[in-house]
């Protein structure tokens, strides 16, 4: 590997995070004005577009024939996202949950994680398998912004709702940046992730032909977590600024986008479909849906993300990573670091979510009582 294909590589993902924050930015001020919760600008503007560098760098390898960094690059999104962003902004302040995540969004989340594992048994997805999936993203987007919208009506509509200010703060972003900036900023946006997305595969390839390392356990890592810097950016920010919404919608949006967005339109051009390994169906799809399942009763636990989960979810993302290199390396501590995780942290982790769900389900019968 020359040294030209480590500076496109690091240059790529500088692009990337530059283009998602232009294309973040010019769809939200034209979204703005739409009347829609931040909740839901989360799940969607924000979240589809930080999610646009895992769409560019995942069509572009599918495109290109590299099913298995293509599948990868979601899966450890996904795993990625949960895990360190949560954690990230989680251990910077407590994070605030909105119930609609816990009763639809996450739960949907979690759906359709098993549901890509079902269509991944049999080592391949099809271009049927992308069709449904990007039809749920189109059925999906498109149910959230109008329950959203009639939500605010009726908000707005209740005896004392302040519906003038209401409206001018909805219009406000777009009297303050023109409709053709906008425009300009997505398009910019748009054109640097298409650049970064090549010269983040073409370097992520080189990697791993130097390194030794397979093309899954570089997407599951290095290209994940670089395509993932603009939802990393992005919730800690909206998190220090008291956007709560933002961060957390940013996340599960993110997620469901991922699947039903970048693996649906990647199965779609793929020459023969996508295929995985049987080592991704065995062990990081299970985890990207054990992930999507933890959410569940830590959200619903008082609707907040302590401090405390937050560190627990980074550490669950490093001792995840500990493994993947572990196995890619062929270290000989593999097999004791599996053992210590079979037999002891899986344990005391399903222990703490099952006491977590008895306290919600004990709470909520209390107060039913």
């Amino acid at each position: 590997m020359d040294w030209l294909t480590g500076v496109l590589f690091f240059a790529g993902i500088a692009l990337l995070v530059f283009g998602a924050n232009w294309l973040v930015t010019g769809a939200s001020a034209v979204a703005a004005a739409a009347g829609v919760s931040s909740l839901v600008i989360g799940l969607t503007v924000v979240a589809y577009g930080t999610s646009a560098p895992e769409v560019a760098v995942t069509v572009q390898a599918a495109w290109a024939g590299k099913a298995d960094l293509a599948v990868a690059n979601v899966v450890g999104s996904n795993i990625f996202n949960v895990l360190f962003i949560l954690g990230a902004a989680a251990a910077v302040t407590p994070l605030a949950v909105a119930r609609q995540l816990v009763r639809r969004d996450v739960p949907l989340m979690i759906g359709l994680s098993a549901a890509l594992w079902f269509m991944l048994r049999d080592g391949l997805l099809n271009r049927l398998d992308g069709v449904l999936l990007v039809t749920g993203l189109v059925a999906y987007t498109v149910f959230i912004v109008r329950q959203s919208r009639r939500e605010q009506n009726q908000a707005s509509g209740a005896p004392g709702a302040p519906s003038a200010p209401d409206a001018e703060s909805a219009s406000a972003p777009t009297r303050e940046r023109p409709l053709l900036l906008s425009v300009g900023f997505v398009l910019g946006g748009l054109a640097l992730l298409v650049v970064g997305s090549k010269w983040l595969v073409d370097g992520a390839v080189a990697f791993a032909q130097w390194w030794g390392i397979s093309d899954v356990v570089v997407g599951l890592t290095i290209v994940a977590a670089g395509t993932s810097l603009p939802e990393v950016a992005t919730s800690i920010i909206a998190a220090l600024r008291g956007e709560r919404d933002i961060a957390v919608g940013n996340v599960v949006g993110s997620n469901l986008f991922n699947i039903m967005g970048a693996l649906g339109v990647s199965a779609g051009v793929a020459p023969s479909g996508l295929g995985v390994p049987p080592s991704m169906v065995t062990f990081d799809v299970p985890v990207m849906i054990g992930v999507a399942v933890v959410c569940l009763p830590f959200f619903a636990r008082g609707f907040t993300i302590p401090r405390w989960q937050g560190a627990l979810f980074l550490a669950s993302y490093l001792a995840y990573t500990t493994y993947l290199v572990l196995d890619a390396t062929k270290n000989a501590a593999k097999d004791r670091y599996g053992a210590v995780m079979i037999g002891y942290v899986l344990p005391i982790t399903a222990l703490t979510l099952a006491f977590l769900g008895w306290r919600v389900w004990r709470r909520r019968h209390t107060a039913g009582a």
